[in-house]
C-alpha cells in the first residue's frame, strides 16, 4: 500500500492482508495493527477488569493509534495524551489506521524528554510502549524514568509497560520486571503472544 523510510523506525510499510486487515510494520515488525491490535485487545481487557473507569489517559509510543483506538473504545469519555517521536507513523495511522478520528492530543516528540512538560498532570492510565523496531531504547528501563511514571499516576491508576519476550530477549525482560517490583507495589506479569505486559500500581 505504501512503504517510506523514517529515521527512528528504518523502513516502513503499510499492509493489508484479507486476515489482519490494514497495518504497520517497521523493518519487518509489526507496530500498529494486525497482530499487535490482538495483543493489546487482551491487554487491555485485563486492564479494564482491574479498572472499569479511566478519565486520564498517557501513551508513550503512540504509533499509527492501535492502543487509542482500543482504549476509546472501552473508556468512550477518556482524554488521551499520545507522545511519538516518528512524525511518519503518526501521518501513515492517520492515513490508514483512523488515528485522526481518536481525538488524541498528538505531541511529536521524545518521550524522555517529557517530564518537563507532564510533572503536573496526573493519568490514572498510562501505556509505556516505546519500541524503535524491535529495540528496547535503555533510557526507558532506568530506575529513574521509572519513578517518574509513579509520580505522575494517580492513586488507583495503572501503568502497563509493554515489552517483547522472546528468545535472547526473555533475560533482559524478566530483569525489568524485577526492577518494576521495587518500585510499585503491585505488579502483575500478563503474556499476550510474544509479549510481556506488565501491569503496575501503587
Amino acid at each position: 500500500m505504501e512503504e517510506r523510510e523514517s529515521k527512528y523506525n528504518g523502513n516502513l510499510r503499510v499492509i493489508n492482508t484479507f486476515g489482519m486487515g490494514t497495518y504497520i510494520q517497521a523493518d519487518g515488525l509489526t507496530q500498529s495493527g494486525g497482530i499487535v491490535e490482538t495483543i493489546w485487545r487482551q491487554t487491555i481487557k485485563k486492564v479494564k477488569s482491574k479498572k472499569p473507569k479511566a478519565k486520564n489517559c498517557l501513551i508513550l509510543g503512540l504509533g499509527g493509534g492501535t492502543v487509542a483506538k482500543l482504549i476509546k473504545k472501552n473508556w468512550p469519555e477518556v482524554r488521551i495524551a499520545g507522545i511519538e517521536i516518528d512524525p511518519i507513523m503518526i501521518e501513515l495511522g492517520k492515513k490508514y489506521l483512523g488515528l485522526d478520528q481518536l481525538e488524541v492530543e498528538t505531541k511529536i516528540g521524545d518521550a524522555f524528554q517529557v517530564n518537563q512538560k507532564l510533572k503536573n498532570e496526573k493519568f490514572d492510565l498510562i501505556i509505556v510502549d516505546l519500541y524503535n523496531g524491535d529495540k528496547f531504547p535503555e533510557k526507558f528501563g532506568t530506575e529513574n524514568y521509572i519513578r517518574f511514571m509513579r509520580t505522575i499516576l494517580t492513586s488507583g491508576g495503572i501503568v502497563v509497560f509493554n515489552r517483547l519476550y522472546y528468545g535472547d530477549k526473555r533475560p533482559e525482560t524478566v530483569k525489568f520486571g524485577d526492577k518494576l517490583k521495587k518500585i510499585f507495589s503491585e505488579v502483575e506479569w500478563f503474556y499476550p503472544e510474544a509479549n510481556l505486559m506488565f501491569l503496575c500500581s501503587g
